[in-house]
Parts: structure tokens; sequence; C-alpha cells
């Protein structure tokens, strides 16, 4: 229904919409550059329920557009731009699977023959591509959550609850598994062992492995969600580090102003621009298997990850979370009593009415009791 409603209205606008199926988001990515087109629409709910799909939008280039250009679109869809005399077409793109899929055998060669792995695809776009990628790289491949109904994407499977997964690979006794989220852009991995590993580990594999092949190009970038673990694994490293606010798009921004190729979330929204210029979750998962080698996951990954406490506090306005005194005074003396041993970070969603607090220490104990500690003031402050 979307499809067809967006499909319209682009024709109605005078432009021709190319429709390429059900693929994964960053084959839009792929596509828009492929066939020289001005944008590429997704239509999605990316890891959330289907209740919640809504649309993405990718400039010329493979990048996500600007939040500002975002909003100029939508204020001239409000205003009602004037329609054209002639009206655009609607077409289909033949074997859209096929270019994605191609573009990911050009980048990755590596060998997974006796390899076990099992992919859970979120009942979501990776079901038609993900298993198809690593059999043709030899690796045997079970699969869950590869029943979309346009209903149940997402439920109980994926990324988001990657319990199910866990289990199977455990059951299976498989090497590792991976499971995607509904639109193909973040990935979490499963050890041997059902292990949960997600997208800071990934990252700092892949880091390691690429610095000393001589091929990272630079640094890494994350968001300021990224586990302290991670961080003191890459200074062991010698691998330089920079930090961008929560979102997908300004790791990828981050990147290309330094030209760096690597970058990433603790979500498992992974950027490598080796393989393309978003976060691609079957990329990831086949640069971590390449990173891995003949090795165990769980043995490989070369960061420790400290407790986190994560707190969400409902508050009345969210954007005062920066002018309070009170709250900045207790950030500063939580800040400076796990100097150099963890981390403090307070901010507002950018979303909900919301300030999450997230506290990481050495113990669970200490993380909970600061984090408790911040939401209180944040409650008597804002609340």
């Amino acid at each position: 229904m979307l499809e067809s409603a967006l499909a319209a209205g682009i024709a109605e606008g005078g432009g021709d919409a190319w429709l390429a199926g059900v693929l994964p988001t960053p084959a839009a990515s792929v596509l828009v550059r492929r066939h020289g087109l001005d944008l590429a629409v997704v239509v999605s709910a990316s890891h959330n329920p289907w209740r919640d799909n809504g649309i993405k939008i990718f400039g010329a280039d493979g990048r996500k557009l600007p939040d500002d250009v975002e909003t100029t679109i939508e204020e001239l869809v409000a205003e009602g731009a004037p329609k054209p005399e002639a009206v655009g077409r609607v077409l289909a793109i033949e074997n859209a699977a096929d270019d994605y899929l191609r573009e990911l055998a050009t980048v990755f060669d590596v060998d997974l023959s006796g390899r076990r792995i099992v992919l859970d695809c979120a009942n979501g776009a990776t079901s038609r591509v993900a298993p198809v990628a690593f059999e043709r790289l030899g690796a045997e491949v079970t699969t869950i959550g590869t029943e979309p109904d346009g209903r149940n994407i997402n439920e109980g499977c994926g990324s988001t609850a990657p319990a199910a997964l866990a289990d199977r690979v455990r059951e299976s006794g498989a090497d590792l598994g991976f499971a995607f989220d509904g639109d193909g852009d973040r990935v979490v991995a499963v050890d041997r062992e059902g292990r949960v590993r997600d997208g800071d580990e990934l990252l700092s594999l892949a880091a390691w492995e690429l610095e000393g092949r001589g091929a990272l190009g630079g640094g890494v970038v994350v968001t300021v969600m990224s586990n302290y673990g991670f961080h003191v694994a890459m200074a062991e490293a010698g691998i330089e580090v920079a930090t961008t606010p929560v979102g997908d798009r300004h790791v990828a921004a981050e990147l290309e102003a330094r030209g760096w190729a690597l970058g990433g979330e603790q979500s498992g929204h992974v950027i490598w621009t080796e393989a393309g210029r978003t976060g691609d979750g079957i990329a990831a998962a086949l640069l971590v298997m390449s990173a891995l080698g003949d090795r165990d996951l769980g043995e490989a990954i070369p960061m420790d990850k400290l407790p986190q406490a994560l707190v969400n506090v409902r508050v009345a306005d969210r954007d005062a979370v920066s002018e309070s005194d009170v709250l900045e005074a207790a950030v500063v003396r939580e800040s400076a009593a796990l100097e150099g041993r963890g981390r403090v970070l307070v901010r507002a969603s950018g979303t909900e009415p919301l300030v999450r607090v997230m506290v990481e220490a050495p113990s669970q104990d200490e993380a909970d009791e600061a984090a408790r500690r911040l939401a209180d003031v944040v409650t008597k402050e804002l609340s």
C-alpha cells in the first residue's frame, strides 16, 4: 500500500518511479548509484514493529539525506507543489536482487567452506538474499525468521530479539550465527556458546584485523553509546577513535569528513565504505567472517565489555537536560568517580520525551548505583 501510494505520488509529480521489490535497505544505496538515479526511497519499519512503517531517503551518492534536506522535502509536500503537465512512469527494475548480490561478491572474496552458520532474517528484507550470499561463499546455512508476511517483521526475532538465534546456534552445534534487523542495515552475532555479540564487539574484531593487515585506512568512528571497553581495546591496538552523536548518518558523515573506512554503532549498524556508503548487515557479517578466518568468534573478539546500566526517565521537557546546573554538577561528580575506569552519559532522546542515563563501570552494582543516583536527579530537576 505504501509503495503504491509513493510511486503514484512520484509519477503525479512528473518523476519516474523504479520499483525494485523487497530488498534490504543498503541495496537502495547500491541501486541508486548503479542506475544513475536521483533518489532512492525505502519503505520500511527498520528494526521496529510493522505499524512503524515509514520511509528512508538516499541521495544520488548513496548516502542518507541530511536532516535539513528531509525537513525541506516535508515542507514542500505540505505546501502542495504545482503539478506538471506530463506525469511520470512507474517501472520495474529487473533482477535488482542480483545487482545487490553482485555488488557484495565484488568486495568479499572469502571462503566459508566448512562453516556452519545460522542466519536470523527477522522475517524481513534479508530473507531472500542473505542465505544466498553466504551459500555462494560455501557456508552451510540454517535459517530462521525467513517467512515474512508483512506483519511479523522483527516479532520475537532478528537483531532486537536474538534469543531465538542463540538457542538455534547452541542446539544445532553451529559455529556462529548472525541476526539482522527487518530492513537489513543492522546485525548482531551469536558465538557457538550462545553469547550475543553486539556492534561494538564486531567492530573491534574488524578494526583489529584490518589494522593488522595495514588495511584500516585510518581510525574508527563510533557514537557516544559505544562501550568504554571498545575504547580501551582500540587504545591498546593504537587505533584512533572518533565519536559522534547517536545515528548512523552521523557516523557516515564523519567517515566521509575524515576519509576513514570503518565505523558503526553498538546497535549493529556497521559501515565499511569499501562495501557501501550506509549500514549494511550482510556486508558487516561478511566482513566479520573475513576478519575471523578459521578462529572461534568468542575467542577472537579483542575487547571486554564493561557492565552497563541504562535508565530512561520520562520528563516534561527533554531539551531542558542541557540547562540544569544541578544535573551538570551530578554528571561531573559521577564522571570523576569513574575516571579511567568507566564513563557516564546523560542525553535527551531524539524522538521521545525521555532523558537517557547510561553508566558503565567495572561492576554491575557500581554502574546500577551511579545510574540510579543520576536518574533521581533527572526526576527531581526535569520531571
